[in-house]
């Protein structure tokens, strides 16, 4: 079982930039493959970014590619994502999720979800 807790959404302004936080419950996060997802009000869940369980691979969604980095601290069961550039499009809820597996894939077949950190982007 692996709890996860999202924190440092917020509110800025166009341009700006935000990095969240997952901490991660348990002494065998290095073993899980992580993806930041968001969900927009009337949207459905999207995937942003993926990282597998060293570090070494990193995944994006087109419509963050260039702005945002995933990466991870293992020693600290912790990962992150941060946003550069933010746009209002980019407003929602994100979370992060699990898996547990090597493979990584960008639907939403994840095994544990967090609770979820609003960013709110203004024009």
């Amino acid at each position: 079982q692996v709890q996860l807790v999202e924190s440092g959404g917020g509110l800025v302004q166009a341009g700006g930039s935000l990095r969240l936080s997952c901490a991660a419950s348990g002494r065998t996060f290095s073993s899980y493959v992580m993806g930041w997802f968001r969900q927009a009000p009337g949207k459905e869940r999207e995937f942003v970014a993926a990282i597998s369980r060293t570090g070494g691979r990193l995944y994006y969604a087109n419509s963050v590619k260039g702005r945002f980095t995933i990466s991870r601290d293992n020693a600290k069961n912790t990962v992150y994502l941060q946003m550069n550039s933010l746009k209002p499009e980019d407003t929602a809820v994100y979370y992060c999720a699990a898996r547990d597996s090597m493979v990584i894939i960008t639907t939403l077949d994840y095994d544990y979800w967090g609770q979820g950190t609003q960013v709110t982007v203004s024009s």
